[in-house]
């Protein structure tokens, strides 16, 4: 191979684009992990962004050029917590032998989750203030939604749900699992009231059963 084969356009290697992309990650994933840590131990109001950017060892023009600034990086740190959520619960759970039994285990470790302090700050209790309903709303349905839906569509197909439509009672059912998330995060006894909405969830799954003829 040519030497001119060998590199692209703006006189750059294929290694040294790879290097810079790497480079750009790499930075980025440390102002993401080091906002992670500082909006779950404090919340997003006490943190400074000097903190942030002295947490990371960059700077502040590098997390307004990721980020623009704090809001922006708390949304990446919002977008990554929903995106390890939603790896918890595979969708080949939700899709197999018995997807009426793994939307029922799905409710428990959703709400167990709920009780993590860190999830809590974050996912709960700061990012509707810091983000707007709208845009808490959109994130929590891109992450959670589609596989609310696909374990809904199987029990159906199953004739575990009854032949509702499944794109609206994916929809009411994540509105659930939300309420459900912030009621237990305010609560004084949060185990107790883990366990009471627990039985609420289970309650209204059990009322989509089919009907007995």
């Amino acid at each position: 191979m040519s030497r001119r084969c060998r590199r692209l356009s703006g006189g750059r290697s294929l290694s040294e684009r790879r290097t810079q992309a790497d480079r750009r990650e790499s930075t980025r994933g440390a102002l993401i992990e080091a906002g992670r840590r500082l909006f779950a131990a404090r919340g997003y109001e006490a943190v400074r962004t000097e903190e942030i950017v002295a947490e990371a060892g960059l700077t502040r023009g590098a997390l307004y050029h990721y980020f623009d600034g704090k809001r922006g990086l708390f949304k990446a740190v919002f977008e990554s917590v929903e995106e390890e959520l939603v790896a918890n619960f595979p969708v080949e759970k939700l899709v197999g032998s018995d997807p009426y039994g793994a939307l029922l285990t799905g409710i428990t470790e959703f709400l167990e989750l709920s009780l993590d302090h860190e999830l809590q700050r974050i996912t709960v209790l700061d990012a509707p203030a810091v983000l707007g309903w709208e845009e808490w709303h959109e994130i929590q349905a891109r992450f959670g939604l589609g596989l609310i839906q696909a374990g809904v569509t199987a029990a159906i197909e199953a004739g575990q749900i009854r032949p509702l439509p499944a794109n609206e009672l994916a929809n009411a059912l994540l509105g659930a699992l939300v309420e459900a998330a912030l009621y237990v995060s305010r609560a004084g006894d949060q185990a107790g009231a883990k366990a009471r909405m627990e039985a609420v969830l289970t309650a209204m799954l059990e009322g989509l059963r089919p009907r007995s003829p």
